[in-house]
């Protein structure tokens, strides 16, 4: 179960780089990457000591 997730995930992420690639959107990465590391620092702060600051923030 667990890797079919997994690859249906890594499937997404090939198909957005070939898009990427093929349709020459480089102006899109930029902003996929701050939406991941957002998304990111939102998951690993949720337990911490970070998560009423970042809350507030948003």
């Amino acid at each position: 179960m667990f890797d079919r997730i997994a690859i249906g995930r890594l499937s997404i992420f090939g198909q957005l780089w070939q898009f990427l690639r093929m349709r020459k959107r480089w102006w899109l990465l930029p902003l996929l990457i701050i939406i991941l590391l957002l998304s990111l620092l939102l998951v690993f702060a949720q337990g911490s000591a970070l998560a009423p600051l970042i809350y507030t923030v948003f």
